[in-house]
């Protein structure tokens, strides 16, 4: 995984301007992984790429998130501070690893999803998207040696797949443990590192972009110029100029 400069990741920021969150995922791991084809981070399961995200995060920005969120039980505001160790998944599984499953005379084969199969999902409904991602993901479905068809699985043959494809793929379903420190209330809060990693790339291209604005204004620089400063001497020169 290569590093990044301030121009790198502006560009990459401008370039995910009009694209969905699966997409800024893979742009960002195209533009990380010099030596992966696109095809080959577009087939690695959403546990894969999200731990692959969790190391340029860390890369980027450092180990340290900050979030905001609310309690759902009282409301109260809470501010979380937690580690990217935190969200770190200590099993994965390979992309190309099949897994099996044998329950109540049904012997199945299927895959773990990629950011392919939840792009195709993206615009279904919640029902019809779980029907079409393991049409996608099911390889083999048998009962007493008869072929069954993906759609014609009974409900809690499709949920034990589906609790079986998070288990295996752990790092697909980040979670932090949270406590309300007023009403001391306990739940499990879903993390979207895609998101939230996204998110930060904008504030910041925003925050560059109007301090090379400033800079340029005053001292006439070029913007290739003002990206190639650390970020300590460009705000050295801001706070000479009284911003």
């Amino acid at each position: 995984m290569r590093s990044f400069s301030s121009a790198d990741l502006l560009t990459v920021w401008e370039r995910g301007a009009n694209l969905s969150m699966l997409q800024r995922a893979l742009l960002l791991l195209i533009a990380a992984n010099g030596e992966s084809t696109p095809e080959m981070l577009s087939e690695l399961t959403l546990g894969q790429r999200d731990a692959q995200l969790l190391n340029l995060r860390e890369q980027i920005f450092g180990r340290q998130l900050i979030s905001v969120l609310k309690c759902i039980n009282c409301g109260e505001r809470l501010e979380l501070n937690f580690d990217v160790a935190d969200l770190r998944a200590t099993s994965m599984v390979r992309a190309d690893e099949i897994l099996s499953l044998e329950i109540d005379d049904y012997a199945l084969r299927f895959r773990l999803p990629n950011s392919l199969d939840m792009e195709a999902i993206a615009n279904l409904e919640v029902p019809s998207g779980r029907r079409v991602l393991l049409q996608r993901c099911l390889l083999a479905s048998h009962q007493h040696d008869q072929e069954v068809a993906a759609g014609e699985l009974p409900d809690e043959i499709v949920r034990a797949i589906a609790e079986r494809m998070a288990e295996a793929d752990p790092q697909a379903d980040m979670r932090l443990a949270i406590t309300c420190p007023i009403c001391n209330h306990r739940w499990q809060a879903s993390f979207d590192i895609v998101s939230y990693f996204w998110n930060e790339i904008d504030a910041w291209s925003q925050r560059v972009l109007r301090e090379v604005h400033t800079l340029a204004s005053v001292y006439g620089w070029r913007e290739a110029d003002i990206l190639a400063m650390s970020p300590w001497r460009r705000q050295y020169y801001l706070i000479m100029i009284g911003t």
